[in-house]
């Protein structure tokens, strides 16, 4: 098994890829999703966030209210690095258990959804190959535009947070172009998935898993004809 990283960037049409590879029955584990489950109520995120933060930036369900948070680490750098800090070991723990679910089931190959892949780059090297959703900058921002109801100064300034698609576009190894209609789109993933299907990058996993079953196999014999001995 291997594992694929996949991104986009806002309004860029990610959900409609990974839609289609759903339905394609691919393994995708999202990390946005993750990300909320591992704040839940007193899980070991969620406890270290409301000590450092304090509990004003709980809802009245106990729950964090992601706005709230989202306003504080927003304007101060120093808070998202500390929210980080907390999170994303909780995040790629709880991403690490679902991979190898995956694994066990026998699934070829992962799709890890990871919005800020590109931009954090530390998971990059974990990946066997990198898939960007793309979509032309004028489309981008007409997209946003309309879904979010945004004037064009106020979209322009949500993209420009973000690593521009250009920018991505030159570090992944394989690319779906979502400026066209969703047939387009959905004609790219089905060839990315065959092409990843066939690949033979998996078998590398199974064999070196093997390997290393087997090699324990034999030392655990050798053990055991030693004491029975």
């Amino acid at each position: 098994m291997f594992l694929v990283g996949l991104s986009g960037g806002i309004a860029s049409g990610k959900s409609t890829v990974v839609a289609v590879l759903r339905e394609l029955g691919c393994a995708v584990i999202d990390a946005d999703v993750t990300a909320r489950e591992v704040v839940q109520p007193h899980l070991k995120a969620y406890q270290q966030i409301v000590r450092y933060f304090g509990t004003d930036i709980l809802l009245e369900s106990g729950e964090i209210n992601r706005e709230a948070l989202g306003s504080i680490i927003f304007s101060q750098p120093e808070k998202r690095q500390l929210l980080n800090a907390i999170t994303h070991p909780e995040i790629q723990k709880e991403m690490l258990k679902q991979v190898l679910k995956y694994f066990v089931l026998g699934y070829r190959y992962v799709i890890l959804d990871i919005p800020l892949l590109f931009e954090t780059n530390r998971l990059t090297k974990f990946m066997k190959h990198t898939v960007l959703v793309y979509c032309d900058p004028q489309t981008q921002l007409s997209r946003l535009m309309k879904r979010n109801g945004l004037c064009q100064a106020e979209a322009e300034a949500r993209i420009a947070s973000q690593l521009p698609l250009d920018e991505k576009r030159k570090l992944a190894s394989h690319i779906i172009d979502n400026s066209g209609d969703r047939e387009s789109t959905r004609r790219q993933v089905l060839r990315l998935h065959a092409r990843l299907e066939d690949s033979l990058d998996f078998l590398w996993a199974r064999l070196a898993l093997g390997a290393a079953v087997a090699g324990l196999g034999g030392l655990l014999y050798v053990l055991l004809q030693h004491f029975i001995s």
